[in-house]
């Protein structure tokens, strides 16, 4: 029986926060895949189909000799967008949850969009602990967005945790 490994998450009630806390993850040598975002399908529909438009029009005025330092400010804050809107990630049917990096993995090995008792239970299923699942629950359905990430070392997940709660995340834990 393999033993869970502990996770530093949070949730971010706006996409601008989200967005600093998976662009720090990646700053720090997180790869996409090993970063876990959660978030609710209207919000991917509502805040993130815009943003990838806005991604794809900036690469394209790049192209076109219209300022590449706008298009690369811009490409940095869309890439959870373009994570959101791309195949690496699963929705889970009747959750209406949108799950991507390892724990989509694990969710569709395991059978997860099978789950009855609903985003909760899909939650704590996860690894979660029942408190912070309730508040995750609670945030996703009123448009934010979970990240976490296993941290390869102790003092990455200080960090992490740190950063977490200066980039506006709550209930920011390791566990």
């Amino acid at each position: 029986m393999s033993e869970r490994k502990k996770m530093v998450t949070g949730v971010f009630r706006n996409r601008y926060d989200g967005e600093r806390a998976f662009d720090y993850l990646q700053s720090i040598g997180y790869l996409d895949r090993e970063i876990n975002l959660l978030m609710s399908e209207s919000t991917r529909t509502s805040e993130f189909s815009a943003a990838v438009r806005e991604k794809q029009n900036a690469k394209s005025k790049a192209a076109e000799g219209m300022g590449v330092g706008g298009a690369i400010g811009t490409a940095v804050g869309a890439t959870i967008a373009a994570i959101a809107a791309i195949g690496t990630t699963i929705a889970l049917p009747g959750v209406g949850l949108i799950v991507a990096g390892p724990l989509a993995a694990a969710f569709a090995g395991g059978g997860a969009g099978a789950v009855t008792g609903g985003l909760l239970g899909t939650l704590v299923g996860a690894g979660m602990t029942e408190q912070n699942a309730e508040a995750y629950d609670e945030a996703l359905r009123n448009g934010g967005i979970v990240i976490g990430v296993v941290p390869r070392k102790a003092s990455d997940a200080t960090d992490i945790e740190r950063k977490f709660s200066e980039f506006n995340g709550e209930n920011v834990c390791y566990c």
